[in-house]
């Protein structure tokens, strides 16, 4: 016989044959496109898995004629009547395995803080979001705000670098060019992240640097009006502090 189309749920149609029919394993098994040891799990209550039975009568698979066929002719091959609608999968945000999916808002941070040249409706597709948690995190005004890092989506295994590259050099193509006498910001990269981070710690510094400076410049002049003091109360003036620019 020809092939035909399996049931949508073959382990759970052959479970409601089993215990609602006189089919044999052999017809049960060829009909659900499973091995006929599979059945007979089933039917002795071994299989690893239990399965709530699915009826085929009800979703037109078979209809009561042709099981009563079966049970009348074990050597009869059962006849799918209607074959099931092959479900796919509607538009939406890509799918994120449960246990990464934690993981998303840090990998939404790190896209609005190094790229935000990319849209929301790239991030959304890019990492499996809505355009309501980005603007949260955005306008921080997302409930767990304070525990979000910043983090490569694709080191959170969120997106590929492939996929992440692709999104960018789009949003970079679609930028508006700046206007004229207007100079176009750097786009924001590993790099200048970096940059801007050892900038941060040499101003850092140099205030640092500063504020030594001027507690010494205070001590020494505490320093020359204390003994200021002492030479005015012995009689004798004591020499300006030299002046260090």
């Amino acid at each position: 016989m020809a092939d035909q189309p399996t049931p949508l749920m073959p382990h759970a149609t052959a479970t409601w044959l089993v215990d609602n029919t006189g089919l044999s394993f052999e017809q049960i098994a060829e009909f659900c496109g499973l091995h006929i040891l599979e059945v007979q799990a089933m039917a002795d209550d071994l299989a690893s898995s239990k399965y709530t039975g699915r009826d085929p009568l009800h979703s037109g698979e078979l209809t009561q004629g042709e099981i009563e066929k079966g049970q009348a002719d074990p050597e009869y091959r059962l006849k799918m009547q209607r074959a099931p609608v092959a479900v796919s999968r509607t538009k939406g945000p890509r799918y994120t395995p449960v246990s990464k999916r934690q993981d998303k808002p840090d990998g939404i941070a790190w896209l609005l803080r190094s790229h935000p040249e990319v849209s929301d409706a790239q991030i959304s597709k890019l990492i499996g979001t809505t355009r309501n948690t980005i603007t949260a995190i955005r306008e921080r005004s997302h409930w767990n705000i304070q525990n979000i890092q910043p983090k490569d989506p694709v080191t959170l295994g969120l997106c590929s670098q492939r996929e992440l590259d692709a999104v960018v050099a789009k949003a970079a193509k679609n930028k508006p060019a700046p206007a004229e006498g207007e100079e176009s910001a750097p786009a924001p990269s590993g790099v200048s992240d970096r940059e801007k981070l050892i900038e941060e710690l040499r101003a850092e510094r140099d205030a640092n640097e500063k504020a030594a400076a001027e507690a010494a410049q205070e001590a020494e002049a505490e320093e020359w009006l204390r003994a200021k003091r002492a030479a005015e109360e012995e009689g004798e003036a004591p020499a300006a502090p030299a002046d260090e620019g």
